[in-house]
């Protein structure tokens, strides 16, 4: 590497996560930092899903950073552009725009000498410190369907959405019923002509809460900042309480099961059509959705439900597996991500040459990997939720991560976490795991091709905020560079 770039941190990524490390990291005093980003704005999922109806799951009060709240929240569960603002005006308040790097795409990176060696499509650099703020929800996953080079008309993945198609008049085909499906049917149902939903397993969608917030309540926000901090306390402790269903006792998970069905069988009276939409798993076992909308966009007459695989695609349809042939202009692939398998993985290499992607399950406390001195990541394996706010485990982490570098720089620099600590922790997540609801029989994207459950933390939150409290020494190898 010629002419590279020296820095002490170099964070990738300038979502959620990599502004957070930013922030903490200038407000700890340390200002020699970078952070790129291969976009050309900051925001991440939140800058990348712009499709119709995008909007998070978790209330607005809680999936925002308790340091910074926003008291202007406009509805209870925030949408993807007051999310996107939220976090362009998080560059502006805390001053980080001389540390962006925009269009700087990591191409590898790799430990020698003592640094980080990072090479992007414009430029090179080293480092002390590289931190990983790259989301799990960032590579859309694309299927393999025969066929799908010669599709004629529109397709995109939801992440990948083309602002200036209009679904009015159009042969509409999603496929997918996850998260972002859910979100995308009603939004472009009323004005499609005609919407295929093909659907692999039926999800779970439960009643939403999502309401506009009052003038009032946000003039007491602003006025009395302190009342904000109390609906964000309730919330969390509301949601916190989910995680029992989760892990420990699956069976009351039951109770829901019988508010999902009334939620269902009140918008489809089709008996084929409520059969199809009822899920052949537990729920909590596959990401549970909310949404008001879905059911209803679905019972319309320009709307229709296929469960039948997809085979083929042709120039203008969708065949399935029963040899129907379904005409349609526009494929939107609501497929979700590459998580346990991101290609970001592959591009990391640590001092003993392995790759990330091979090293990824022994990942300790989802931010520190042996093998891999000076590096931390952030939303790493098993820090994922079915029950909170990200935004809570990734402060956790944050704190874990100013601590460990303040002991790391007094210990000569350079840090490492011991295999035997990490192989003892990732063995007693990987017995715990099967035992929880996300264990129970399904397939989905929480697994990894092996099985494993490389994706959610199987607890509370508040549990891994005990965790990462404090950096152990004992844990690593700490020596000078």
């Amino acid at each position: 590497m010629s002419e590279a770039t020296e820095v002490r941190f170099l964070i990738v990524g300038a979502g959620f996560a990599g502004l957070g490390a930013a922030i903490k990291l200038t407000e700890a005093g340390h200002t020699d930092l970078i952070v790129l980003e291969r976009a050309a704005d900051v925001g991440g999922t939140w800058r990348d899903n712009v499709y119709p109806g995008c909007r998070c799951d978790v209330q607005s009060n809680l999936y925002s950073y308790s340091f910074d709240p926003k008291p202007d929240w406009s509805e209870t569960f925030p949408s993807q552009p007051e999310l996107w603002d939220y976090l362009r005006g998080l560059v502006a308040k805390y001053r980080l725009g001389d540390h962006l790097r925009f269009g700087h795409e990591v191409t590898s990176a790799w430990w020698a000498n003592g640094r980080w060696r990072v090479t992007t499509t414009r430029g090179d650099f080293a480092a002390r410190y590289l931190i990983a703020g790259v989301g799990a929800l960032a590579e859309p996953s694309l299927p393999d369907i025969p066929g799908i080079e010669r599709f004629r008309g529109t397709i995109m993945h939801s992440a990948r959405w083309d602002q200036s198609w209009q679904p009015a008049g159009r042969a509409v085909a999603v496929v997918g019923t996850g998260a972002s499906a859910i979100q995308i049917v009603p939004a472009i149902q009323s004005e499609a002509a005609q919407l295929t939903v093909f659907q692999r397993t039926a999800p779970f969608v439960m009643p939403h809460t999502n309401r506009p917030v009052r003038r009032w309540t946000r003039t007491l926000y602003r006025a009395v900042p302190v009342t904000q901090r109390a609906s964000r306390l309730l919330i969390f402790w509301l949601r916190e309480m989910l995680v029992l269903g989760f892990t420990t006792y699956p069976k009351m998970l039951k109770r829901a099961e019988v508010i999902w069905r009334r939620h269902m069988e009140g918008a489809i009276s089709d008996p084929v059509l409520r059969a199809q939409l009822t899920p052949t798993y537990h729920l909590g076992c596959k990401r549970v959705i909310p949404s008001n909308d879905f059911y209803p966009a679905l019972a319309r007459s320009n709307v229709a439900l296929v469960t039948e695989k997809i085979v083929e695609l042709r120039s203008d349809a969708v065949v399935t597996a029963d040899g129907a042939t379904h005409p349609v202009d526009t494929i939107i692939l609501a497929t979700g991500f590459h998580v346990t398998d991101n290609p970001m993985f592959g591009k990391i290499t640590g001092a003993d040459g392995r790759a990330l992607a091979t090293a990824f399950g022994q990942t300790y406390l989802g931010t520190v990997v042996p093998g891999f001195p000076n590096y931390f990541q952030l939303t790493g394996a098993n820090t994922g939720l079915g029950h909170s706010s990200m935004l809570f485990m990734i402060e956790s982490q944050l704190a874990y991560i100013i601590d460990g570098i303040a002991k790391t720089e007094a210990a000569g620099g350079r840090f490492e976490v011991r295999p035997d600590v990490a192989a003892a922790y990732n063995a007693k997540l990987q017995r715990k795991l099967p035992r929880t609801v996300w264990g129970s029989g399904c397939s989905s994207w929480y697994l990894d091709s092996r099985g494993r459950n490389l994706t959610l933390w199987p607890g509370s939150t508040v549990g891994f905020r005990r965790r990462t409290r404090e950096f152990r020494a004992a844990d690593f190898v700490l020596s000078g560079v």
